[in-house]
């Protein structure tokens, strides 16, 4: 099945530190951009997201982790996932759709990929951030392949009034 052609944003987001990772306009291949530091304040990790999105624009969709429990449940990570993703909804650009995708086991997978690479990742967490950026991107472009629908769930805009 054919891939929508378009740049995607892959983010994986801590409380910590944001990775974020991007795919070429034929959707081909996932690679890190760069960690985002929260710092207390993601207002400002939501700015640098955005501009993250426009220096790669135009953006087809920004394909966020959802983190699920091992069963699959969602808990209170997911609820502020939800909380985020609402906000980061509001500001993106209209056109741009925003996906919230299962990102169940990225970091453990990321780190034992940089692991099995040669990477020493004990004091790299910021790489290991960027890697499951990219593992949640290419589960998307996975999906979408298979399937030939866009994977995870649709972030719908809402009309309450942006809060910048």
């Amino acid at each position: 099945m054919s891939l929508r052609p378009g740049v995607r944003l892959g983010v994986d987001w801590g409380d910590a530190r944001i990775g974020v990772a991007a795919c070429d306009r034929a959707a081909m291949l996932a690679y890190p951009i760069r960690t985002v530091q929260v710092r207390g304040d993601e207002g400002a990790a939501i700015a640098e997201i955005l501009d993250i999105a426009e220096e790669y624009g135009p953006i087809l969709e920004v394909v966020l982790g959802l983190p699920r429990t091992l069963k699959g449940k969602e808990g209170p990570a997911a609820q502020k996932m939800r909380q985020r993703a609402a906000t980061l909804r509001r500001r993106l650009d209209p056109g741009t759709d925003l996906r919230l995708v299962d990102e169940r086991m990225t970091t453990a997978a990321a780190a034992r990929g940089l692991q099995a690479a040669g990477r020493n990742t004990r004091n790299q967490r910021a790489v290991i951030d960027q890697a499951a950026a990219v593992a949640i991107l290419e589960h998307a472009l996975s999906v979408e392949r298979s399937t030939g629908a866009p994977a995870g769930e649709l972030v719908e805009p809402t009309d309450q009034e942006d809060p910048r």
